[in-house]
């Protein structure tokens, strides 16, 4: 069925059985036909008159009984009562004020509700002369009746009803009646009208209150609500209170302190909306100050070469001695303008450095301290560079770390001159009072017959190796001089390196 509502043909054959009086009566006649397809034969009995009809259920069955029973009867049939119309009944269920929302919303002008007060009863007044019998009947009181204005745009409605909630629907509903013909507005009002409309608009959805303290708070007027009366019996108690803003002031009065207060805002705001409209003031642009660097570059040679730090350390270890010890002294100047003073101690000896970080800072104290020390300061990594010829030749991008371009093999460790000079100090301290007497550049080339009368085995020179290696001197090679040759005039010293070689290539190993 398309509507729910419609009454059905064995509905309307109990109607037309009630009407006449008399009692249908269905009877399932026969069944037949397989389980997935049977066929059903009803009977209808109405009156003296009867009609069959089949279907493929027993309810189809009836149905189609009955449609023939209304159709054939000669019963007398009822007269059909017109549907109730209710105007508030909408498709649906959407209530008129939801209905109205919307086509508020596409006519661009809010819908907004005000309750009002009922009309006050008239003053009945007895008649205290009346001579006659005293009307001793009860009369029940009035029920109440709420009223409410809607306003739509420039148009006004008003609703009642028994509750609120009905007489905004009756309002609703009457709005909806007269707006729904009217084609929408599309004329567009000018920009300053246009602004006083909006600001219009947003007032009218917010209490007097809210726009007493927002105009207060534009203009910086103080604001205060006082309770100045309070009169009546408990149950009918009448509040008087008085708002002040600046230099206006106005008072209202209601049987409670909320509405007391409303109207008295009510009251001050027509006062504070005829002030003259506030100067619009531009906000100066933000100006934002680009802020200095606060990391001062150095050089572009600086850092490049040995770190000065780790050659101190270095130094102090060759020398068995305490590490550098750094403290930080100061800090100088503007926050963004630092420097710090770094000191480094070594024993006696004390020196100290400036940078704007501590890293810096730190190097240069211990660039003083080599300085102090007597050694010379560290070199750049670029003239290095510059005397192996590492830079001729190629003029594209490099890597940022020099590969070693001498061809010693790995694992050997290279020390600085500064750190093998005190290490070969240590070494003279440790073994004092044994002279040594060390092969000259020139003997090195000549054969191993000529240095020593005796010629030495291959264990005597792993021996010498050994001793060597250990100790820095040996004795197998010094008793072996001494036996096998007469005294030699003193030859110029040769470095340990260079003897350490030497038994390396008799020997075949590589060191």
């Amino acid at each position: 069925m398309a509507n729910p509502k419609e009454k059905t043909a064995m509905c309307l054959v109990n109607e037309l059985a009630r009407f006449n009086r008399v009692q249908p009566q269905y009877k399932l006649l026969n069944e037949r036909g397989p389980a997935h397809s049977k066929m059903f034969s009803v009977q209808l009995s109405l009156g003296e008159q009867t009609w069959e009809s089949e279907g493929s259920s027993i309810k189809k069955a009836q149905q189609a009984v009955a449609n023939k029973a209304l159709t054939e009867s000669t019963l007398p049939k009822p007269v059909q009562k017109p549907p109730k119309s209710n105007v508030n009944n909408n498709p649906g269920s959407i209530t008129p004020t939801v209905e109205l929302n919307g086509l508020a919303m596409k006519r661009g002008e809010p819908a907004i509700y005000r309750p009002l007060d009922p009309k006050p009863f008239p003053n009945y007044r007895a008649n205290y002369n009346f001579r006659g019998m005293y009307n001793q009947r009860y009369h029940c009181p009035m029920p109440k009746i709420f009223y409410v204005q809607l306003t739509v745009g420039n148009n006004e409605f008003f609703g009642e009803g028994k509750t609120r909630q009905a007489a905004r629907h009756n309002a609703a509903m009457k709005a909806l009646q007269a707006l729904q013909n009217e084609p929408i507005p599309e004329k567009s009002p000018q920009n300053g009208e246009s602004g006083k409309d909006m600001d219009d608009d947003k007032d009218a959805n917010k209490s007097e209150i809210s726009l007493v303290f927002e105009i207060a708070l534009k203009r910086n007027m103080p604001v205060s609500f006082e309770v100045i009366k309070e009169s009546g019996p408990p149950h009918m108690k009448s509040f008087v209170t008085r708002v002040s803003v600046g230099e206006f002031s106005a008072e209202g009065e209601g049987n409670s302190k909320k509405l007391s207060k409303k109207r008295a805002a009510t009251t001050v705001l027509q006062e504070l909306k005829k002030l003259p409209p506030l100067p619009v003031v531009e906000k100066p642009k933000l100006f934002f100050k680009k802020r200095p660097k606060t990391i001062v570059k150095a050089g572009p040679e600086y850092g490049q070469g040995m770190n000065p730090i780790s050659r101190l350390a270095q130094i102090q270890q060759a020398k068995k001695e305490k590490e550098p010890d750094y403290v930080l002294l100061s800090e100088r100047g503007m926050p963004r303008r630092r420097e710090f003073v770094m000191q480094v101690k070594v024993g006696n000896e004390v020196a100290t450095g400036t940078g704007p970080n501590k890293k810096i800072a730190k190097k240069n104290a211990a660039e003083a301290m080599l300085l102090q020390l007597g050694y010379k300061a560290s070199t750049n990594l670029q003239d290095q560079l510059d005397k192996t010829g590492e830079n001729k030749g190629w003029s594209g991008p490099k890597a940022g770390f020099p590969e070693p371009t001498n061809n010693t093999p790995k694992g050997i460790l290279h020390l600085s001159p500064d750190v093998y000079q005190e290490m070969e100090a240590s070494r003279h301290k440790v073994i004092s009072g044994t002279t040594l007497g060390y092969l000259s550049p020139k003997d090195m080339n000549q054969p191993s017959s000529s240095f020593f009368s005796i010629s030495p085995t291959s264990n005597s020179s792993a021996t010498i190796a050994r001793e060597l290696l250990m100790n820095g001197t040996s004795s197998t090679a010094e008793a072996i001089g001494l036996k096998g040759s007469s005294p030699t005039p003193p030859c110029s010293p040769v470095q340990p390196s260079k003897q350490l070689e030497y038994l390396a290539r008799i020997q075949g190993f590589q060191v």
